[in-house]
């Protein structure tokens, strides 16, 4: 949906907000028209450079002003293109993109494909690095927080086994050289 456009002071402009801004400077130039002693060169020429330089003009409203100032400076008070101001213009006109403009974007283009690329190679060797880091930690020996429970149940039943297969042997030593203790027998498993 296009936006509705203003007509104010024979332009059109494309939003509300800058038809006002024309009105405020016709309202700015009809007082400086109504005031301004014409006759006066250099009071003439100040006030056309405090309006360049305090930016005080920006529509094209504001911008015929100052063109008509201008060439009244040069034709009729005699002053030189070069001692007048050039009329500054806040906008781009030309819409269309320029070679050296699109080069550089092309430019930006591939620097960031390269980086989107190196981007994805770094994130893909993160991902198998930690893929690693979990499987060697769940097939390590070492207790870790992964697999302590397993590692420590599995340390412990084992020292259990040993003890149990020590005493047994223990025992049976102790039978064949004929000392009785009184812990049980464990023979006869």
């Amino acid at each position: 949906m296009e936006k509705e456009r203003v007509t104010a002071l024979g332009y059109e402009f494309a939003c509300l907000n800058d038809a006002i801004l024309a009105q405020s400077e016709m309202k700015k130039i009809d007082y400086l028209k109504s005031h301004l002693d014409k006759g006066d060169a250099q009071t003439v020429k100040a006030l056309y450079d405090k309006a360049i330089d305090e930016k005080f003009f920006k529509t094209p409203v504001g911008i015929a002003f100052l063109t008509e100032m201008r060439e009244y400076l040069i034709d009729v008070l005699d002053y030189s293109e070069e001692e007048v101001q050039a009329i500054p213009l806040y906008m781009f006109y030309d819409t269309t993109k320029k070679e050296g403009i699109a080069d550089g974007d092309k430019k930006k283009k591939k620097e960031h494909v390269g980086l989107l690329f190196i981007s994805v190679v770094l994130n893909i060797a993160l991902i198998g690095a930690v893929i690693w880091m979990f499987w060697i930690a769940t097939h390590t020996d070492n207790p870790n927080i992964i697999n302590y429970e397993t590692v420590l149940t599995n340390r412990y039943a084992s020292w259990d086994q040993e003890l149990t297969e020590r005493e047994r042997q223990v025992r049976l030593m102790e039978r064949e050289l004929g000392i009785e203790t009184e812990s049980p027998d464990l023979t006869e498993e």
